[in-house]
């Protein structure tokens, strides 16, 4: 199973899930080590990033909705500012 997974949520999907509720997190252009000790959900608002991992490199951007799994070592490199909201499960 990938660690990073994109995809594209419909407006029903976001509805549905409560994306607009869920708490807003901002970046600079910036490059920064992360480990997730938790699966997380997010919605791109807004910039453009690569992150760097084991099994590759996954570029996203704004209106794309992003899953990190549990335990996942990773490198940020944040090309735009990004504003994003997100989930911890």
């Amino acid at each position: 199973m990938a660690k990073v997974t994109i995809k594209q949520l419909n407006d029903s999907e976001k509805k549905e899930k409560g994306i607009a509720s869920w708490p807003i997190w901002e970046k600079e252009i910036s490059r920064f080590e992360w480990y997730y000790d938790s699966k997380e959900f997010c919605q791109i608002l807004e910039g453009e990033v690569t992150v760097h991992t084991d099994e590759g490199d996954y570029h996203f951007k704004a209106g794309d909705f992003v899953i990190f799994e549990k335990e996942l070592k990773c490198v940020w490199n944040v090309k735009k500012p990004v504003r994003k909201h997100y989930k911890f499960e």
